[in-house]
């Protein structure tokens, strides 16, 4: 067990991590997309709703 987080460790330190300025742009693409989504699928329930209720009711 002790062999793997040192195995862990050095690997851990050959990965190369993204700058703030990219980490920020990824993060903002990211929670944009889910927003944009959110939003599109409010619109697609809500119109089915209305769809069923117009059968239903």
């Amino acid at each position: 067990m002790i062999k793997f987080f040192k195995s862990v460790g050095q690997e851990m330190k050959t990965v190369s991590w993204p700058d703030a300025k990219q980490t920020r742009k990824d993060t903002s693409t990211v929670v944009m997309t889910s927003v944009l989504f959110a939003i599109f699928f409010g619109v697609v329930d809500f119109a089915i709703l209305k769809v069923l209720q117009l059968f239903i009711f």
